[in-house]
């Protein structure tokens, strides 16, 4: 038990979807209260092939003035044609379309940062030895 507080702090491997939401509601109360309404609305766009099948897409997020770019993938047959570029260009436009006038993604190493320079996005964080061998790099841009 921690000293004089009351609390207990235990290790949970399974940890209930109450305690897991307790501990996200929380922060995204405190968030909210000291850096305003996150209105924070998705962004998921597909890339599918003449049969259906997804082939890529891109998700993310706006908040707070901002587009964030969690995931972006191509199959790799779908690389190098154009299809991120694409896909980025119209995360943008519902970005700017929301408001937003900044884009921030992190990415590592090995998956093409050049990308993400070619599509004018600059470093501005990088955590070497993550994982071993390679870096997780941090790009942002002003839309």
């Amino acid at each position: 038990m921690a000293a004089d507080t009351g609390i207990e702090i235990s290790e949970d491997t399974f940890p209930e979807l109450d305690a897991v939401a307790a501990i996200q509601r929380g922060l995204h109360t405190f968030n909210q209260e000291m850096g305003g309404p996150y209105d924070r609305e998705p962004v998921t766009l597909l890339a599918r092939g003449s049969d259906g099948g997804t082939r890529g897409g891109l998700l993310g997020m706006t908040f707070w003035g901002w587009l964030f770019v969690d995931w972006l993938w191509l199959s790799r047959e779908s690389r190098g044609k154009g299809v991120g570029t694409e896909l980025l260009l119209r995360a943008e436009a519902i970005a700017r379309e929301r408001g937003c006038g900044q884009a921030y993604t992190d990415t590592f190493s090995f998956q093409n940062p050049g990308f993400w320079q070619r599509n004018g996005y600059v470093e501005f964080g990088r955590l070497d030895g993550m994982p071993a061998g390679h870096s997780r790099v941090w790009f942002r841009k002003t839309l």
